[in-house]
């Protein structure tokens, strides 16, 4: 399985070959549909039990979110239309806190921002092996959209990249786009890229076995310059609107 996963991670790589508290609010800190989970230990129970029924919660028909970056924030939109299975999985992986205190661990200058594994590596090998099913590709990998890193699109778990440019191959690969950067875009372009590949590498440039096994620890050893994801917040008001314009 765990190779598996290694796969995953490293799937751009191979892209970069082929020319690659109420039931009211969803502020990412949600125990269960209408309970909050006030503490770090409520959270961190709720992202370790994905048999709970708040993992089934169907994602609003649009909604929006704050990344709150080392950089600043970067503010996305996501269209449960353009991948159902994709955007359901994000929103309650954002409204869980599994993104808070991640790292953009692999960033490719004017290619992708990649990010999407957990501090906690509990967390983070539990959920890279729950696969949702493939999405039909409805958008364009465009500049400021979206989409989940994959080896092939039914192997999606919890890796999203930002397109830092137009990269109309992934639409070929089969990379469905979930959303769009809407506010913040430069943020995403400043995002430290130096490292390019190295996070994600096989030893002894890299270690994938490490990023795995103790992800923020190994990460912020190797490779401190890395930015941050403080948290993901989803805000309220755009949940509530896409409520009320629901069929």
């Amino acid at each position: 399985m765990l190779s598996r996963l290694i796969a995953v991670v490293i799937l751009a790589s191979l892209v970069t070959v082929v020319p690659r508290p109420s039931s009211g609010q969803a502020t990412g800190r949600t125990a269960s549909k209408g309970q909050a989970a006030t503490t770090a230990a409520q959270r961190r129970a709720l992202l370790l039990d994905p048999t709970r029924s708040f993992w089934s919660t169907r994602a609003p028909a649009t909604f929006t979110a704050d990344i709150e970056t080392s950089r600043g924030t970067i503010t996305i939109e996501l269209t449960r239309a353009w991948a159902p299975h994709g955007v359901d999985r994000f929103y309650n992986l954002a409204r869980a806190g599994y993104f808070d205190d991640s790292r953009f661990f692999r960033v490719l200058f004017g290619f992708v921002a990649q990010f999407g594994i957990a501090g906690d590596p509990d967390v983070a090998n539990l959920w890279g092996r729950r696969t949702i099913p493939a999405d039909s590709v409805r958008e364009h990998n465009a500049r400021g959209t979206l989409s989940y890193a994959q080896f092939k699109p039914s192997d999606r778990t919890t890796n999203v990249f930002i397109n830092l440019r137009d990269n109309p191959n992934l639409d070929t690969l089969k990379f469905a786009p979930i959303g769009r950067v809407i506010q913040g875009m430069e943020v995403a372009d400043s995002l430290f890229a130096n490292y390019g590949e190295l996070p994600i590498s096989d030893p002894p440039l890299g270690n994938p076995k490490r990023l795995y096994a103790e992800s923020n620890r190994y990460l912020d050893e190797k490779y401190p310059k890395l930015d941050r994801i403080m948290k993901i917040t989803i805000r309220a008001d755009s949940v509530s609107k896409s409520l009320q314009t629901r069929p």
